[in-house]
């Protein structure tokens, strides 16, 4: 067995980590021979529930967990750590304008920042995935300048997940025969979800997936928009959030970064976009297509952009330079 790795979930006591938590501990993340330290944080108020959780978790009685630690303290949460999958964030209550979640969160993520830069790993993991997502992470970062900004990537692969099982869905696939689907931009509605470089398997053959559908008009309409709002479709149906669905986004995004992606494949994640071939600016918390070896991502080079594509990677630009503009107001005053 290898020495065990610190991985810290927070939100530890929130409807994501309940469906992530069993899937971190019984090997389907990390290798089912790597022994795990489980670091459960949330706040105070939620203790009891995370008490629960806990239980749970000695229940399953998974030979994988070495030690499972539930607190409320940011220096025991942040010590030592290998991974942090920063779930918890202040969701959008009715009524409140993105301006104020954004300063909300400004505020948790520059704590939790400043948290991994004293007490973890310089060589730490960072995944966020508490909305708004890619600026809470280049919040997180920004607040941590002795990580390698690198280090930080956020979740767009449920995104991802959801075109590639939309365009399954409509060729009658599955899921696992469509690769390189594409989320270029923000996790929010203006996200761009491209499907000009994806392939399917279609009779032992591998085919373009505009080739496969010959149905252009679905493919630069519904199918985009049905990816962009699939989170408040979830909602309006569940009258609650994704959950299971996010978890094994989250599950896949974390084991591709410890096993990589594999040969000819690329997924999507939100990284930073200095020294991109996209024309995406400098110093923004972008998801673009990457390859994954050795436990670091690169972009994927050279794929050709049409001028439908460039409208649309633009925009979703566009609103993440002005969230950056907001959050970093707040930031300087946090």
């Amino acid at each position: 067995m290898s020495e065990p790795i610190r991985v810290l979930v927070t939100g530890a006591a929130g409807q994501i980590a309940y469906s992530l938590l069993y899937s971190i501990g019984n090997g389907s993340v990390f290798g089912k021979d790597q022994p795990i330290i489980l670091v459960l944080l949330d706040i105070t108020p939620m203790m009891g529930v995370l008490d629960g959780v806990l239980m749970e978790l000695q229940d399953c009685a998974l030979p994988l967990l070495k030690d499972v630690i539930a607190t409320d303290k940011e220096e025991v949460a942040f010590k030592d750590l290998d991974v942090a999958i920063l779930v918890g964030s202040m969701p959008r209550r009715e009524g409140m304008e993105r301006k104020d979640l954004l300063k909300a969160n400004v505020k948790i993520f520059k704590s939790q920042g400043t948290a991994l830069e004293k007490y973890a790993k310089k060589s730490v993991k960072v995944i966020v995935v508490g909305n708004p997502a890619n600026t809470n992470c280049l919040t997180a970062s920004k607040s941590a300048p002795s990580i390698p900004k690198e280090n930080f990537s956020c979740l767009t692969r449920l995104d991802h997940n959801r075109a590639k099982s939309q365009i399954a869905l409509k060729l009658g696939v599955t899921a696992d025969d469509v690769k390189n689907v594409i989320i270029w931009g923000n996790h929010s509605s203006t996200q761009y979800p491209d499907v000009n470089h994806a392939k399917v398997k279609l009779q032992g053959k591998e085919v373009g997936v505009y080739e496969a559908l010959k149905d252009d008009s679905w493919l630069k309409g519904e199918f985009i928009t049905t990816v962009q709002q699939r989170g408040a479709a979830v909602i309006k149906a569940r009258k609650l959030s994704s959950a299971m669905s996010a978890a094994k986004a989250i599950s896949d995004h974390v084991r591709d970064i410890w096993f990589g992606t594999p040969e000819g494949e690329f997924v999507s994640m939100g990284v930073i976009s200095d020294g991109n071939s996209y024309g995406i600016p400098d110093d923004l918390l972008y998801s673009f297509p990457v390859v994954i070896k050795n436990k670091t991502w690169k972009f994927v080079e050279g794929l050709p952009i049409n001028d439908f594509s460039r409208e649309k990677m633009d925009l979703t630009a566009k609103e993440l330079a002005e969230e950056k503009e907001t959050a970093f107001e707040f930031l300087s005053s946090a």
